[in-house]
């Protein structure tokens, strides 16, 4: 595989959209021909004081380019986060004031060098260009867009039709973001799908210039615990990057099987193909595992990961001997796999195959907390695994395979 070849690999995972891909491509051939990293940026503003997993999206695609050897821009929209983004909003958003900027500004430094390299990771703050320059040169830049083309964006559009009020100084967000695409010269620049129109505006700027245009690429929103709603404070459904260990593990247990995959994707560089062949349940605990280690060491994760453990055996599965039945399959050879009908059977759950495939089809049986609808499942034998079957709110069984 080519030096190009493998950067776009690691480059292009998770990504949604990449405007323009020929252009990513020639400054990547250009930057390795030349030995001249390429200069990647990514803006935040300041407007909570937390970083929570939906963030570190693009912080991981920071970090992909920075292994890559490219030079990373960390910007912290200081500036911009006095006026407030508009992108999603149906009304104008309240502004903060610079105090309570820059104090939130100050926990985002201490909290993103968890993911980045703090030595080589520029730190930017658009307050420096920004609070600098002059009204002559603000309404220069506004006269580069018209407010027909502003009107362009969804949420600009929908407020409009709606007669719901636009303040001007919002045109205003969008033009700053650009304007930092200038400033710094970025080569790429990424956000979220959200941010597409913001980026946009960055190209059309630098053209504005002399610069080259900046490839844009965009990463997708992450989806929160509830693995519906956007990951977000406000509706609740956030992991926080200074959350304890303990509540970070639970809430990451807690995810889907489809939330997880895709969380790997997104948050991780591990095999997704190894993934997918790993029993849910446990790719999860490692997925919760990992995590928590990457925000709070070695030993939190594996702290979290036996506490997890213990409280849920501890919910789940009570010590009472008629609420719990032990089975030890030591007949079953490793790396074969037993009928989820037939287990249910072994378990003395059920008395029958028959009523053991009609609990399933109904929904009423649970194995590692994932309901089970496929009466056809098999399920893999592996050594020293624990299965934990559930009926009902009184009927457990736990099986353990070994050798």
């Amino acid at each position: 595989m080519s030096e190009l070849s493998r950067q776009l690999d690691l480059i292009l995972r998770g990504v949604v959209e990449v405007i323009q891909r020929t252009e990513l491509e020639a400054k990547l051939t250009r930057s390795l021909k030349e030995n001249r990293p390429l200069r990647v940026k990514a803006g935040f503003d300041p407007t909570a004081p937390d970083l929570h997993l939906g963030h570190t999206v693009l912080i991981h695609k920071l970090k992909h380019f920075q292994e890559l050897g490219h030079h990373v821009i960390f910007l912290i929209g200081d500036f911009t986060g006095m006026i407030g983004d508009p992108t999603g909003q149906s009304e104008t958003r309240v502004a903060l004031s610079k105090e309570r900027v820059l104090e939130n500004a100050t926990t985002y430094e201490r909290q993103i060098f968890k993911i980045l390299d703090p030595a080589k990771t520029l730190v930017e703050f658009n307050s420096r260009w920004m609070s600098t320059m002059t009204a002559e040169a603000l309404i220069h830049l506004s006269a580069q867009y018209s407010v027909a083309r502003m009107l362009e964006r969804d949420d600009f559009r929908k407020r409009y039709a709606e007669q719901k009020p636009i303040s001007i100084h919002e045109f205003m967000y969008p033009l700053v973001q650009g304007y930092d695409s200038v400033a710094l010269k970025s080569d790429i620049e990424l956000g979220g799908t959200d941010q597409k129109f913001n980026l946009l505006v960055g190209r059309d700027l630098q053209r504005g210039h002399g610069q080259e245009p900046q490839v844009v690429m965009t990463m997708p929103l992450l989806e929160g615990t509830d693995g519906v709603k956007k990951m977000s404070k406000s509706v609740g459904n956030y992991i926080a990057l200074e959350d304890a260990p303990n509540d970070m593990y639970g809430k990451l247990m807690s995810i889907s099987d489809t939330l997880m995959l895709r969380y790997y994707e997104l948050l991780t560089t591990e095999d997704m193909a190894g993934v997918k062949a790993t029993h849910p349940m446990e790719s999860k605990q490692a997925l919760a595992s990992l995590i928590v280690a990457r925000y709070h060491g070695e030993d939190a994760g594996r702290q979290a990961r036996v506490a997890f453990q213990q409280k849920f055996q501890e919910r789940e599965f009570p010590s009472e001997p008629d609420a719990r039945v032990m089975l030890t399959l030591a007949d079953l050879q490793e790396g074969h796999a037993i009928s989820l009908v037939e287990l249910v059977v072994k378990t003395r759950l059920v008395p029958s195959k028959s009523e053991a495939r009609r609990l399933i089809i109904q929904g009423g049986l649970e194995v590692d907390e994932q309901k089970q609808l496929d009466a056809k499942a098999v399920i893999p034998i592996v050594a020293g695994h624990t299965y934990r079957l559930k009926v009902g709110r009184r009927k457990f069984a736990v099986v353990e395979l070994k050798k």
